[in-house]
């Protein structure tokens, strides 16, 4: 049986005092078309921003052999999330890119501007790029430089709906000498990454304990510590494109917390490669300063999902995928900060893992 807080839209109690808004930037393995084409259909404010970020990055991307996408996701026969995989390399990132940040402009447009996001793996591309450290066209060139140097990342990726010490032991049980933790999404989720004979293995033990696993739809791996030489050369790659300072502070569950002013911002989306994203720890400390409403600048929810499972011990937190609520208030602004009074909180609820999170 749903809980209160899995219902779709916003519950009716007011917050007292208004809640910050921070949003949230999901990685690459909970991106699906549908939601977003229905938004755009549904709401001008979405599909002017969905028009305007693609404008910018239609025009990029051309330059990498990928098919204006902005036409296509605004037009009658939009692509599916299928297609867009089988499009060339970048294709499925350059999407997911002009997704979250067409989402986080209609966001502000209706007054839901945030005072500080939280950045999950490629999400950071987005995010930095939302808080003014890249511009738009800059952003797309990292999506699709990033895309090219993950397609030499042999392996694959795979959820848990377990913690992380579930997930060490199941490694270990079966000598996945190659498989990493690639990310802790909540308490009852962790993504591993490496070979695919290996995390084969760890599913199958999974398996006999009762753990539910899923295989990430990505034909690659990430967050893996062999991959340094990707890294490296991802780094060198991207190093020409300009950065500025944020305007609004960027957290990323790679680096442990926010960029700070002067941080090598081009090392730290390399280091997404090869370092772990732990979500919880960051986003603990995103939300010290007290009541917040946290937006999933994403078309999927499963970022949201483990907000509300991180962040179950506060009854000052409300989080929510604006595009999988049907009665998001997007032309109703007056209604963004009426969130979760006490005891309507987000918890936890058992559940198989979702796929979310590279």
């Amino acid at each position: 049986m749903p809980r209160a807080y899995d219902r779709p839209g916003l519950p009716p109690a007011p917050w007292a005092p208004p809640a910050e808004t921070i949003h949230l930037f999901p990685g690459q393995g909970d991106f699906a078309v549908s939601p977003l084409v229905r938004a755009v259909r549904a709401h001008p404010v979405v599909r002017t921003a969905v028009a305007e970020v693609f404008a910018q990055v239609d025009e990029v991307s051309a330059a990498y052999g990928i098919p204006a996408l902005g036409p296509a996701l605004l037009g009658d026969t939009p692509p599916s999330g299928r297609t867009l995989a089988a499009g060339p390399v970048g294709t499925p990132q350059v999407a997911l890119f002009g997704a979250s940040m067409a989402l986080h402009r209609a966001l502000c447009a209706v007054g839901a501007a945030p005072r500080r996001m939280v950045a999950v793996s490629f999400g950071e591309i987005a995010a930095l790029t939302a808080a003014g450290v890249f511009a738009v066209p800059d952003g797309t060139h990292l999506a699709c430089r990033l895309s090219r140097w993950l397609s030499r990342c042999r392996g694959g990726m795979t959820v848990l709906a377990t913690g992380i010490d579930e997930a060490e032991r199941l490694i270990t049980a079966v000598a996945a000498r190659k498989v990493a933790v690639a990310c802790v999404n909540d308490p009852g989720e962790t993504v591993l990454s490496g070979p695919v004979r290996e995390l084969d293995q760890v599913e199958e033990r999974a398996a006999e304990h009762g753990v539910g696993t899923a295989r990430l739809r990505l034909p690659f791996s990430s967050h893996h510590p062999s991959l340094t030489t990707q890294a490296e050369g991802f780094a060198a790659a991207i190093r020409t494109l300009p950065a500025r300072p944020a305007h609004t502070p960027v957290h990323s569950t790679v680096r442990g917390g926010p960029y700070g002013r002067g941080d090598d911002v081009y090392a730290g989306l390399a280091a997404c490669l090869t370092s772990p994203a732990r979500l919880p720890a960051v986003l603990d400390r995103a939300v010290a300063h007290g009541p917040a409403l946290l937006l999933e600048c994403g078309t999927g929810q499963a970022l949201t999902r483990s907000a509300r499972r991180v962040l179950a011990h506060r009854d000052d937190i409300a989080a929510y995928s604006p595009l999988n609520s049907p009665d998001f208030p997007w032309e109703r602004p007056d209604r963004l900060h009426r969130a979760a009074a006490p005891g309507e909180a987000p918890g936890t609820a058992h559940r198989q893992p979702q796929g979310e999170i590279a």
